[in-house]
């Protein structure tokens, strides 16, 4: 199966089966989104989820984050991976987005990345949630699910090149929405370790599972 064909079918798929795909972080403005998105690298969406209410309740914007130390943040954050370097990413990030950026998240991905705990992925995270910008991020998830079924080559090692051949298929319009589609595919059906693909809807177009059919 060409590869034209094979996001075709993955595209039209998803927008019958999970028009509204969206992220699953809680979140209630622009800021709120780029903090849960810096606490969630290497960490679960559900810790995240767990730890930001009284988080945001205690910081609700860059003012507020700013004025704190990274001791004080950390008190909030301790359960989360790696809580004393992204405490002080966020007050470092919260600081100069008001130096900066007037306290206004920028839409631009180059200028998300200028702000401390933001990289190239979670830049595209808010350019594409936030803005609906055609940016895909490229997480573990994204990483997996595209390689495994052949969306991307397997000569893409990284994630920027991934990111590439993604976006070449992908219509600007989707991109954005593809990025959950690829992110919950991972986390609910392709697993890392053990991925369901006696019930997976895209085994027909899928390499990995062309690969290992046992059944």
């Amino acid at each position: 199966m060409k590869k034209a064909e094979k996001f075709s079918f993955f595209l039209e798929y998803f927008k019958k089966n999970a028009p509204n795909a969206q992220t699953e972080l809680h979140y209630t403005n622009p800021f709120e989104l780029l903090v849960a998105v810096i606490l969630s690298a290497q960490c679960t969406d559900k810790r995240v989820n767990m730890v930001t209410p009284i988080l945001f309740q205690r910081f609700p914007d860059a003012q507020a984050l700013a004025k704190s130390s990274p001791e004080d943040v950390f008190e909030y954050i301790r359960s989360i991976s790696y809580p004393n370097n992204k405490a002080k990413h966020l007050v470092g990030m919260a600081q100069l987005l008001l130096k900066e950026f007037h306290g206004q998240i920028p839409s631009e991905v180059e200028q998300l990345q200028k702000l401390p705990g933001v990289g190239r992925k979670t830049a595209n995270v808010i350019a594409s949630v936030i803005f609906e910008k055609p940016a895909m991020a490229v997480d573990t998830h994204v990483y997996r699910v595209s390689r495994r079924i052949g969306l991307v080559t397997q000569t893409a090692k990284t994630p920027l090149e991934v990111e590439k051949q993604l976006i070449k298929y992908i219509p600007e319009e989707l991109v954005h929405v593809s990025h959950h589609w690829l992110i919950l595919h991972g986390r609910y059906i392709c697993l890392a370790r053990s991925p369901k693909c006696e019930e997976c809807p895209l085994k027909e177009i899928c390499s990995y599972f062309k690969k290992n059919q046992t059944i």
